[in-house]
């Protein structure tokens, strides 16, 4: 029996009432559900996505829609790490819009998505800015199941970021490979045989300022290399390295330190990130 894809959506958006940031808007489709745990003292508003299908298979989507209004502050996070299991053919799609008005902070921060092998991922984040708002935004992605042994050789990753602020497209980037992967993850000009990779985005008016200390931040950050370039408004990180787990710690300790550097946050990290 052939399976019926499902298409998932969440849409979630805080704003400042009343002295404080409080949640504004509220929808969750299956199996896409949204999870509003307690924040730590002197933390942020945070909602958690939950995917409760347990991961994504070919032709599944999500659509995710996040926005903060003026002067709010929140966090959005994941539950778990995102599974990508091997397709028949169809693509996998996850579509997430972060919208930030004047005056704003967000960070969308999801927990790494872990393509399998002969998976078909298509992943955009569009990042939409308004006058001084400012964003912490990732994505990390695993490259096989490495417990398992498991080695990613073929299928499709598309992986693509737009930042638009005040209505004009900012940045554009995309990573694509399709086929045949072995060669592109193995190669020394392409992953030189990483076992996953992330990007972190600052998005702010002062993020040229944050990029020299942010490379300090990283130089003590083992079995990773780490590339930082600040342009336009924009502070782009890149990290490399060869086992997951190292990844995810590079990943957490460049966005504890940005968010402690440009906001004065706590360096803490939500307790789903402490698992």
């Amino acid at each position: 029996m052939k399976k019926v894809a499902v298409h998932g959506a969440a849409t979630v958006r805080f704003e400042h009432r009343h002295g404080a940031t409080r949640l504004a808007t509220l929808y969750h489709h299956d199996p896409l559900r949204v999870l509003l745990p307690d924040p730590r003292a002197e933390d942020l508003s945070i909602a958690v996505l939950v995917t409760t299908s347990g991961g994504l298979v070919g032709g599944d989507r999500l659509d995710v829609a996040l926005s903060a209004g003026p002067g709010a502050a929140a966090l959005v996070t994941t539950q778990a790490a995102e599974k990508v299991y091997r397709s028949a053919g169809p693509d996998c799609r996850i579509d997430t819009r972060v919208t930030v008005e004047a005056g704003g902070w967000l960070e969308w921060m999801p927990q790494e998505a872990i393509v399998f092998e002969g998976s078909r991922l298509r992943r955009l984040t569009r990042l939409e800015l308004e006058g001084d708002a400012r964003l912490i935004a990732g994505e990390m992605l695993v490259f096989g199941r490495a417990a398992f042994g498991e080695t990613v050789t073929r299928g499709l990753v598309r992986d693509a970021w737009e930042v638009v602020r005040d209505g004009r497209l900012a940045w554009a980037d995309a990573l694509h490979m399709d086929g045949d992967l072995a060669e592109t993850l193995a190669h020394p000009a392409g992953f030189g045989g990483a076992g996953a990779c992330a990007t972190l985005l600052y998005a702010a008016p002062d993020a040229a300022t944050r990029r020299d200390t942010l490379r300090e931040a990283a130089e003590g950050l083992e079995g990773v290399r780490v590339g930082a370039t600040a342009f336009d408004g924009l502070l782009v990180v890149r990290i490399l390295g060869g086992e997951a787990r190292s990844v995810r710690g590079a990943y957490a300790a460049l966005w504890s330190h940005l968010r402690s550097a440009a906001a004065g946050l706590p360096t803490r990290l939500p307790r789903l990130w402490e698992v």
